[in-house]
């Protein structure tokens, strides 16, 4: 029999983990593995719309470090199939090198800017906004169910990297920044 997608074991609301518990789909657990899985979804996006091969890779490779943090929030820590997080320090600081570089073609930053300015730019910063959501729900779950600290320091750096990452896509576009203004009286 072929494999299919659908199981109808989550009608009732209720989804299983890898290691064979039941939890409800609203558990803090779902949530941030469901996050962790939108920001790969738009991280996906942000990849097909570029031609610029390095970003594109470094896109690729977070793709799948995302893809082992949300297995690992999909596991049932005390089940007998939890999986470990694949996430390293050279990962970490892949993402802090990668960071360093583009700065250094960025002129200082002196004021906010807003998340506009040109597609790539603005889907830089839906990914960014997700990630921060997909971090504070981790945050949220390490609260009730401890989770590894590199999960939480990566998805950190990688909300960081998604702004400098706007800032670099805009600088080699030629698209000045949206400065926020406030309003005058």
């Amino acid at each position: 029999m072929p494999f299919r997608i659908y199981t109808k074991t989550g009608d009732t609301g209720e989804t299983g983990l890898f290691g064979g518990s039941r939890v409800l789909k609203s558990h803090a657990r779902v949530d941030a593995y469901g996050t962790v899985d939108e920001l790969n979804a738009f991280i996906g996006l942000l990849h097909d719309s570029l031609d610029n091969e390095p970003v594109r890779e470094l896109l690729h490779q977070i793709q799948h470090r995302l893809f082992s943090i949300g297995a690992t929030l999909a596991s049932d820590p005390a089940g007998e199939y939890a999986m470990p997080p694949d996430i390293r320090e050279t990962d970490i600081q892949l993402l802090e090198n990668a960071m360093d570089a583009m700065d250094e073609h960025l002129p200082e930053l002196k004021n906010f800017i807003l998340p506009a300015g040109f597609p790539t730019v603005s889907l830089c910063h839906v990914c960014r906004t997700v990630c921060r959501r997909a971090e504070r729900l981790v945050v949220a779950l390490h609260e009730h169910d401890p989770v590894e600290p590199a999960v939480l320091q990566y998805l950190n750096r990688l909300s960081d990297y998604f702004f400098i990452l706007a800032r670099y896509l805009g600088h080699l576009a030629g698209a000045g920044e949206v400065i926020w203004k406030t309003r005058e009286t």
